[in-house]
């Protein structure tokens, strides 16, 4: 009786130990799984999202954050496919205003989040005697990288830059497109194109490049980022604290540091 009491007691301690083991693993939801939430993001956001995607999951460490980045325009065709994505951060207003017409996106949930600004880039070691947006076409250059036009919000912004000046036309002989902003840093970085046109925010993450010229504002329609929830999120309150991590003053101060405004 004596050892069969003993040995009651010690199964009964191993029980005890076993569940306290199984939920010390558990996170504060009481579950042990993460909630993953997918973000599509424009391309000029890369390195500004990696350092806020360490300080979110820092405070919130039930989540997951996966980011899928690229050209606004193909991030927003690949959401109307139905690509799996919570939050979409777009480097326009138009392509957000598509996803919104075809209630894709949860109106409610929109929000502007950075603003930016267009210039004109020469590789670092480079002597480029352009000095101006409005001297592009006065030199002798064999090509100026900006992004695809269609696809691309810096493209559309630079197209519009060159309409103003006149200038769109006469250079199309000489324009290289890239698939995303990024693209077309990498075109100026590597000598491949003598000039190039990204957002500020862009020119500031490479030490292989310096700014040449500033594109003035009214030159084109204002750079605004505006992010929403799909409306085909299963996990809408997770990418609403994502959202608002975003819109907070240590989400604009990180996004400042990168350039944006």
């Amino acid at each position: 009786m004596f050892k069969k009491g003993w040995a009651l007691l010690f199964l009964a301690l191993l029980l005890t130990a076993a569940s306290g083991c199984s939920n010390s693993g558990k996170s504060a939801s009481g579950s042990d799984e993460k909630t993953e939430v997918v973000i599509s993001a424009a391309a000029s956001l890369t390195d500004a999202l990696d350092e806020l995607q360490s300080s979110f999951e820092d405070e919130y460490p039930d989540i997951d954050l996966t980011f899928n980045f690229g050209s606004s325009g193909k991030l927003a065709q690949q959401i109307e496919q139905g690509a799996p994505a919570d939050v979409f951060l777009s480097a326009s207003n138009q392509d957000m205003d598509k996803l919104q017409e075809k209630k894709l996106i949860q109106k409610d949930s929109r929000l502007e989040f950075a603003k930016n600004s267009l210039v004109l880039i020469a590789k670092k070691d480079q002597s480029a005697s352009t000095s101006s947006f409005e001297e592009i076409n006065r030199e002798k250059i064999d090509h100026l990288a900006m992004g695809e036009p269609e696809s691309v919000p810096a493209g559309r912004y630079t197209k519009e830059v060159l309409e103003h000046l006149n200038i769109w036309e006469s250079l199309q002989n000489k324009l290289v497109l890239g698939s995303d902003v990024r693209q077309v840093l990498t075109y100026v970085e590597s000598g491949n194109a003598e000039l190039g046109v990204v957002y500020a925010s862009d020119a500031l993450t490479s030490d292989k490049v310096k700014v040449v010229s500033e594109a003035k504002a009214d030159w084109h329609e204002p750079i605004v980022y505006p992010g929403a929830i799909t409306s085909h999120s299963e996990h809408a309150k997770e990418a609403k604290l994502f959202l608002d991590y975003l819109a907070s003053a240590e989400g604009k101060e990180v996004l400042h540091q990168y350039g944006f405004n």
